[in-house]
């Protein structure tokens, strides 16, 4: 009798260690789910509190030498100088004093802030760096292509700062692109998933409303390759790219890139900002090389501009051919050969039907028609200068040790062709 009621004490001890074990694994996924599961990319993605450390070292180092910069900026013996507008006005001023922004104000308050960026004898230049002498001075508007490009080029920047402050990754490069800009970072921990881009807008908002100065730094490289010891990419760009013994600096709030600039006075400049999409990369496009997180992103001077680009994107997605190809039973698409078109019948009846009529042009102006392999031994690449300029990008593989390449282009197929038989001059 005793042994039945220990043996039934002991199994309600054990059920009840498995319903405690059960309550405890329903925490942990309601928790997990909370945060953020680790197969989704750990805790719930926010700016870190507290920030990386290299942020600190790097701004010690910014201090101390801009502090040095500014004072031999100070100590220059200022002449006056001569600066001639585009109308060929002409306009007082004093070198290592005034600045394009100076020059803009006393035109018009108006048109000083409204301007991105200015050019000096030609040179894109900070508007709120000095002018060092006689000069001919353009100012640049965001409806300029190199406005465009430099507005972009600091919005870079400023998503750059938030990646960093989120992420805690090192930044490679961030360049403006024909509609907007990216930056890549390097993290072995960081999957970078659309959920982010609200954290990363909003502490974008942070950023602009601090309206931080983009400021200018010449800096030694070997002060440099201190500076970015943490950071094995921007070392690589120093070893292998700077190959002078000064180059520029760019810092906005926190943030300290290498840059050669130009920028926008401050980030206040930024008014719409907004993270549009995300993907995986490899250092300098190279398969071989480490893979990095790339986030893209858009920005204008003012509201207005973005909400009409993102109706165009609306209006554009509406019409996306990979879309319309598969309702109307044209063509698809598949990941096992990306980038290809698969035609159905429809498709291909259409297909067949343009390639019919570019033909017939051609033969009406006078071409030739014909017909050259696809793919070439790399030796025949190294003599167009494709091997040497384009061959990360290519499609390569060995055949018999051999490596060979799909041609990006018809062109160096045509000269072997053309290469066959002596011809006379007027060919």
């Amino acid at each position: 009798m005793a042994d039945n009621v220990a043996q039934g004490i002991e199994n309600m001890s054990l059920e009840g260690d498995k319903k405690l074990k059960g309550l405890q694994k329903k925490n942990d996924k309601k928790k997990a789910a909370k945060e953020g599961s680790p197969s989704s990319g750990g805790k719930k993605v926010c700016e870190m509190k507290p920030p990386p450390e290299f942020i600190a070292s790097r701004l010690v180092m910014w201090d101390r030498l801009k502090a040095e910069q500014d004072a031999e900026m100070a100590a220059k013996v200022p002449v006056d100088i001569t600066v001639t507008l585009p109308d060929g006005k002409t306009v007082p001023g004093q070198s290592w004093r005034t600045t394009p922004y100076d020059i803009a104000s006393g035109i018009s308050k108006g048109l000083a802030d409204s301007c991105v960026v200015a050019k000096v004898n030609g040179e894109v230049w900070d508007l709120d760096r000095v002018l060092e002498g006689d000069v001919k001075l353009e100012l640049i508007k965001f409806d300029d292509d190199e406005g465009q490009a430099v507005f972009w080029h600091s919005s870079a920047h400023i998503l750059g700062e938030a990646m960093e402050r989120v992420y805690g990754g090192h930044l490679c490069y961030g360049p403006p692109i024909e509609q907007g800009f990216y930056y890549d970072m390097h993290s072995a921990d960081v999957n970078v998933k659309d959920e982010d881009y609200k954290v990363l807008d909003d502490l974008v908002k942070n950023i602009v409303k601090e309206k931080q100065p983009f400021e200018r730094l010449t800096m030694k490289k070997s002060d440099l390759m201190e500076m970015f010891k943490y950071n094995e990419f921007k070392l690589r760009i120093l070893r292998e790219k700077v190959t002078t013994e000064t180059t520029t600096v760019y810092r906005c709030g926190p943030l300290i890139d290498l840059c050669r600039g130009p920028h926008v006075r401050h980030t206040g400049k930024i008014k719409s900002m907004a993270c549009t999409k995300s993907s995986a990369t490899y250092w300098e496009g190279n398969s071989e090389a480490e893979s990095l997180q790339r986030i893209y992103g858009i920005s204008f001077p003012d509201n207005k501009l973005m909400k009409e680009w993102k109706l165009f994107q609306e209006e554009a997605a509406k019409r996306d051919h990979r879309k319309i190809g598969v309702q109307q039973d044209l063509f698809f698409f598949h990941e096992l050969s990306p980038g290809s078109c698969f035609f159905q019948p429809k498709g291909a009846h259409i297909y067949n039907k343009l390639l019919s009529f570019l033909k017939e042009e051609y033969w009406k102006r006078g071409f030739q028609e014909v017909i050259s392999p696809n793919i070439y031994n790399h030796k025949l690449w190294q003599t167009s200068g494709h091997w040497e300029h384009y061959a990360e990008n290519m499609f390569r593989f060995d055949i018999e040790k051999e490596a060979f390449g799909l041609k990006p282009m018809n062109c160096p197929g045509h000269c072997i062709m053309f290469d066959q038989k002596t011809r006379p001059y007027r060919e």
